[in-house]
């Protein structure tokens, strides 16, 4: 492993940014002496763990366009935030944006600037607050997210395997992290590991920093070397479609646990064996599996889902959140569910 020249590490890696900047909307244009919106930093941040910039941008337009400051959104009823959120997946985010949004607005609607001040609100840990700190407010802070550690992996060869090697990635990234335009350093990493330092085929040839670099044609993809992986669990659940005239149950998780908050259908608790089709709502109901069982795969498992059907028309509705089959898309289902609405609602028309 070769030392890096920081100082030159730094401006290659600035000069390639100010050229080839990804144009994102929550950015401002590199080296133009302004800095970002906290509120709009802190949102993007939020949004992108664990999810592409592709997949962000259009709910965070959707976000800003609604909900322009942190206090419009801090005073937006929660089913509304958890619904707009609908579709972005890793729903415990959600719930934290509207805590942490409403404890900025009672605080002034101003964020904290340092990493320890904005580490205290909820949701927001060791990257993220980096992150902000850096962007939003031009303080030194050592940004490392995936992308990053891939980076550091590569420069320096690191045999340690993932996740031991983490501490190591850090002080790396620590040691180059530079005091003048650190935000803009820190994102030029980010589009450094996702532009061409990518976690297969990277394009080393184009790589601005490739001359600091020990694994540039040496086997790049190898790093960062990754420890085994225990199999993902499988588990197994049903989904409920009770319709009445038409209409389809639907329901609104707990707050806590798993997609908590979302608008759901009625489910079986998630587990190892195939549960038994019985749904206390409707007592008596004559329940039938549909032949189209929906997989999802979630962070710490896998989910087999199979749709148990009944129909109650003709006798009285119980309560409930009731909406008709046309409604379902809309409905601010998460991404498993609207699996479940668009595999029972093909069932359900060739049985027509």
């Amino acid at each position: 492993m070769s030392a890096i020249d920081a100082a030159r590490f730094q401006a290659d890696l600035l000069a390639w940014y100010d050229r080839s900047a990804r144009d994102l909307p929550w950015r401002i244009p590199p080296d133009s002496g302004r800095r970002a919106d906290p509120y709009r930093v802190w949102l993007s941040e939020i949004m992108l763990q664990q999810t592409t910039v592709a997949a962000v941008i259009p709910y965070f337009e959707g976000f800003t366009q609604r909900w322009p400051t942190v206090e419009a959104l801090a005073q937006a009823p929660e089913e509304d935030v958890l619904s707009a959120w609908a579709g972005l997946g890793y729903y415990a985010r959600a719930r934290n944006l509207i805590a942490c949004a409403r404890a900025v607005a009672a605080a002034g609607g101003r964020f904290p600037q340092d990493e320890a001040g904005l580490r205290t609100l909820p949701g927001i840990g060791a990257y993220t607050a980096a992150a902000i700190a850096a962007i939003a407010f031009g303080e030194g802070a050592t940004v490392v997210d995936g992308n990053i550690e891939r980076v550091m992996a590569r420069l320096h060869a690191v045999e340690t395997p993932m996740p031991q090697a983490k501490a190591q990635l850090r002080a790396h990234a620590a040691a180059l992290t530079p005091v003048r335009r650190p935000g803009d350093y820190a994102q030029a990493l980010m589009d450094l590991g996702a532009g061409i330092c990518r976690p297969r085929a990277p394009a080393c040839l184009a790589c601005p920093v490739r001359t600091h670099c020990d694994a540039a044609g040496n086997a790049p993809e190898r790093f960062p070397v990754k420890a085994a992986r225990a199999p993902r669990p499988a588990r197994h659940g049903i989904a409920y479609w009770l319709t009445h005239e038409g209409d389809v149950l639907l329901t609104r998780r707990p707050g806590k646990g798993l997609l908590g908050g979302m608008t759901s259908f009625p489910t079986s608790d998630f587990l190892d064996e195939r549960p038994s089709p019985v749904l206390a709502q409707a007592p008596g109901a004559n329940w039938r599996i549909l032949p189209v069982p929906v997989e999802h795969g979630f962070t710490h498992f896998s989910l087999t889902l199979a749709i148990a059907h009944a129909d109650i028309s003709g006798r009285p509705r119980p309560a409930g959140l009731w909406r008709s089959q046309g409604e379902l898309e809309s409905a601010g289902l998460p991404t498993l569910f609207k699996k479940v609405a668009r595999a029972g609602l093909a069932a359900l028309k060739e049985d027509a």
